[in-house]
């Protein structure tokens, strides 16, 4: 099998976990912390303050024999919003930017494209930061499959659930049975 790897940041990095696990073809999402500047392995904490540079992003493994690299990147640009500088809603702070980390050249190549594509379905200026990927960071282990173990919690039920109503509504078609 062939195997890809994508390392996104949208906001809380729950709400793109929730996402992106729904989606045929991808394997694993990892929640983590990425971009920083502090050297080591930092703490939920430590990114939360803002300082660490980090931000909370999931690195994802996919199969691009079932998911491009392409629709993946369309997927997470129109399910959280791109034009929102260091937030998403009321989730503020560099630690929440929106963000791709690429992998390889074709991956940066691929973005840009993708950001030509959408940029006249936005009203305002995409603000997603494409850098190169840096070391990831796994999160503690209560944030993996957050939404799926906590779907009753007030943030997962104001916040992830109607992210996921958007990606029902516009992928249908590219989610797991």
């Amino acid at each position: 099998m062939s195997k890809g790897i994508t390392t996104l940041g949208g906001g809380c990095f729950w709400c793109l976990e929730a996402v992106m696990q729904r989606l045929k073809g991808v394997k694993q999402v990892a929640s983590g912390y990425a971009g920083g500047t502090v050297p080591g392995h930092p703490t939920y904490k430590e990114v939360c303050s803002g300082l660490t540079g980090h931000a909370e992003v999931v690195q994802v493994t996919f199969d691009p024999n079932h998911i491009s690299y392409r629709d993946l990147l369309m997927i997470f640009m129109t399910t959280h919003d791109p034009t929102q500088l260091n937030g998403q809603g009321a989730d503020l702070g560099t630690q929440y930017r929106s963000v791709i980390f690429y992998h390889s050249e074709e991956q940066k190549l691929t973005a840009l494209d993708v950001f030509k594509e959408l940029k006249a379905y936005f009203n305002d200026l995409i603000v997603t930061q494409i850098a190169p990927a840096t070391t990831f960071y796994a999160a503690d282990a209560y944030h993996h499959n957050y939404y799926n173990q906590n779907n009753q919690q007030g943030y997962c039920q104001a916040v992830i659930q109607p992210k996921l109503g958007k990606l029902r509504a516009l992928y249908a078609d590219r989610l797991k049975s």
